[in-house]
């Protein structure tokens, strides 16, 4: 049985903690939203992010350093755009036992440096203050209510330390929730983050339906998007077996095709027309593939990579182009 600490209490986060929960786990969930705190303290019940299911025996609290001071996994469920904020004021908390676990895959600001990677920037903080707590990046084909109600699920635990992918992976498998241990926690960071903007574009083509959306673009959106990420995210150091597993394109497919999927609902609502903004303000969740689309966008020129799909995709959330002629430029790209 572990302590764990599940650091933002969105619908991933919650999910998690819920499966760990049923699976004997002692967990202690964090959040900053008095709403969320007060519905699962009151009723048990995250009622914002993964209403229905009932989880009595998850505790919580709004103190950061209740978390550190009584869990030894500490799980980093945050979104992209904050995480490195709370990590800076969870960083002085830290004891050497603490493992973290990162979840929130992908690109940091540009001006952290380094590598560009979450992960990375995570543990340069830990670094400048003389701390050496291990971080893995947890990543794979993963729809948060699936997982909640014990649908089977495949995921990756990536780590430099394979031994301690592998302990992790063995401590917080489930009966349904299937942790395999990899040493490519660069790919499967990476991967995360791009599959989301694969997603946008398929959504787009569900907002397309009624004229030139159908399976067969959706398809060619998904052929286009993959062969493009291959290219990208191997000249960012991602090995290219990573591509072809649960981080890849099983995170890929998943997230492009689910009608559950944040980043595909959003394509479709501005494949039928919405705006950007408009489209951002129907949503509760944050849908990560815009930022990761802007990241890779100022990341790709200067490894000399051409991305004709990321450029289109970039082009329509700026509001330059609309959904059909995004697509279009998309399948013109064909992958090459």
């Amino acid at each position: 049985m572990a302590r764990i600490g599940v650091i933002g209490l969105g619908n991933w986060g919650t999910a998690l903690a819920h499966i760990w929960c049923n699976d004997g786990h002692n967990v202690l969930g964090w959040t900053v939203e008095k709403e969320v705190y007060e519905s699962i303290m009151t009723d048990g019940i995250n009622r914002k992010y993964l209403d229905g299911h009932h989880m009595p025996d998850l505790q919580v609290t709004m103190e950061l350093s209740d978390i550190t001071e009584s869990c030894e996994i500490l799980v980093l469920a945050l979104p992209s755009g904050v995480i490195l904020s709370v990590v800076d004021d969870l960083v002085p908390h830290l004891r050497p036992s603490h493992v973290i676990l990162d979840l929130a895959k992908g690109l940091a600001p540009i001006d952290e440096g380094g590598s560009g990677l979450i992960s990375d920037a995570i543990e340069g903080r830990l670094g400048d203050s003389g701390k050496t707590n291990p971080v893995i990046v947890l990543t794979g084909p993963t729809i948060a209510p699936e997982v909640a109600r014990g649908v089977i699920t495949s995921a990756v635990v990536a780590c430099h330390d394979s031994s301690v992918a592998e302990r992790l992976a063995d401590r917080l498998s489930t009966e349904t929730l299937v942790l395999t241990a990899a040493n490519d926690p660069n790919g499967a960071e990476l991967w995360g983050a791009y599959k989301n903007c694969v997603a946008l574009a398929c959504g787009l083509v569900d907002g397309l339906k009624d004229s030139i959306g159908g399976d067969n673009l959706k398809a060619a959106l998904v052929l286009t998007g993959f062969s493009e990420g291959i290219r990208l995210l191997g000249a960012m150091g991602a090995d290219s077996a990573t591509a072809f597993g649960p981080a890849g394109i099983g995170d890929l497919y998943v997230t492009a095709t689910s009608p559950r999927s944040r980043n595909r609902t959003l394509g479709e609502k501005l494949g039928s027309g919405r705006t950007l903004d408009e489209a951002l303000d129907e949503m509760h969740m944050v849908a990560e593939g815009v930022r990761a689309t802007r990241m890779f966008l100022n990341r790709a020129p200067k490894l000399g990579v051409e991305t004709p799909f990321i450029e289109a995709l970039g082009d329509l959330l700026d509001g330059e182009i609309d959904a059909d002629q995004a697509v279009r430029r998309m399948v013109e790209g064909n992958g090459s």
